[in-house]
């Protein structure tokens, strides 16, 4: 096992299943049946075909949760866009208190009028389940992030019995996604 804070990646199992549950790729999606959480939210984000370029590579270089105050960390040779199997260290620091995610990435959407991804947990995780972003287009320009995640508490450790105030932290999170693609710098959304 790694020690805690390196950028090894786990070989363990993720913490949840049905693993792709967030399904990316398609435009609806249902939560039954996986006993976890679910949470989806779609918000404007901006038009046009420059706004969408931008927007598709910021959210595949991990860009909602890096301008959410997050920082993504590649482990053996994770580039900086994500990759279906990748694995990743995600960081949030408060002061001198850190909170280290290890991730991997179980799903990724390109194509033309949709980009996007899903990550899921890895032991070691404050919550087991799955989150995606995803931007997408419509025929009369409008560029939207759709974020969708299914949570539920660790299944053992420390993080397990805090799980009522990590709710609260994704609540705040969850609003700093929605704006992280709509602040100013439209064509610069790194």
């Amino acid at each position: 096992m790694p020690k805690r804070g390196t950028s090894r990646p786990s070989t363990e199992a993720l913490t949840y299943g049905p693993v792709g549950s967030t399904r990316p790729a398609q435009e609806s999606w249902s939560a039954e049946h996986t006993g976890l959480r679910p949470f989806a939210r779609t918000v404007v984000i901006g038009r046009g075909d420059e706004y969408w370029q931008a927007a598709a590579d910021a959210v595949l270089g991990w860009g909602v949760k890096r301008r959410s105050g997050f920082t993504a960390t590649g482990c053996d040779g994770a580039g900086e866009q994500v990759a279906v199997g990748a694995e990743y260290r995600i960081t949030a620091g408060f002061g001198r208190f850190a909170v280290r995610e290890p991730v991997r990435v179980v799903a990724v959407v390109n194509t033309p009028d949709r980009c996007g991804f899903a990550y899921g947990t890895l032991p070691g995780h404050p919550v087991r389940g799955e989150e995606a972003f995803v931007v997408h287009r419509s025929p009369d320009g409008t560029v939207a992030l759709t974020i969708r995640s299914l949570t539920r508490a660790a299944p053992h450790g420390p993080w397990r019995l805090l799980f009522p105030a990590l709710l609260l932290a994704q609540q705040f999170f969850r609003r700093r996604y929605q704006r992280s693609l709509t602040r100013p710098r439209a064509t610069r959304l790194e």
